[in-house]
């Protein structure tokens, strides 16, 4: 089995609506019935204090009986940055790619603030998946694909047209794009 770690953004838990449909999405898909969906709290704070819940769950599912070894990880905004430094640290060796919902490029109003210094670590393949307004990223996609050519794995963006940075009423498309990327790494 491979597995889908799921970690929230900033304030939100594992029960996030966002977090819920992509879970929901995922088991539904009949060419994704192989994967296990493990939706994960992190504690409040600083994304280093949350490293060690990630790498915990995705150790756990990479060990787990009947196992393929294989962990995509990932989350929306606070949660895939997390999961994101925990697969460039090496914290995780099963790390198959990450899945990042509404990555906070920088905190909003402040552009200089990058949060992208792990990136050149990150030799995975990472899907992207963000509004077009979203005020994590200037409200302007250029920003982040410019950002995202540091990483040396394949990067996959999709852009949910007149979405913010919460992606509101947008899960489904979010979950459909969740759906699709991971279909291409799933062995039929």
């Amino acid at each position: 089995m491979t597995a889908l770690v799921l970690a929230p953004g900033a304030s939100a838990s594992r029960d996030h609506p966002s977090l819920v449909s992509i879970d929901d999405a995922v088991r539904a898909a009949p060419g994704l019935s192989g994967i296990v969906v493990e939706r994960i709290d992190l504690p409040k704070g600083k994304a280093e204090r949350a490293v060690p819940v990630v790498v915990a769950a995705a150790a756990a599912l990479a060990s787990a009986p009947a196992s393929d070894g294989r962990v995509f990880l990932g989350g929306r905004s606070f949660g895939g940055r997390v999961c994101s430094m925990a697969v460039a640290a090496g914290e995780v060796p099963s790390a198959a790619g990450l899945v990042l919902i509404s990555y906070p490029l920088h905190p909003p109003g402040k552009p200089a603030q990058l949060r992208t210094e792990h990136f050149p670590s990150l030799r995975v393949p990472c899907l992207f998946v963000s509004g077009s307004r979203d005020a994590f990223v200037g409200a302007d996609p250029a920003r982040l694909e410019d950002a995202t050519a540091l990483i040396p794995g394949e990067v996959t963006h999709v852009w949910i047209e007149g979405g913010d940075h919460g992606l509101r009423r947008k899960d489904a498309e979010v979950a459909a794009a969740v759906v699709d990327w991971l279909t291409g790494f799933v062995p039929r």
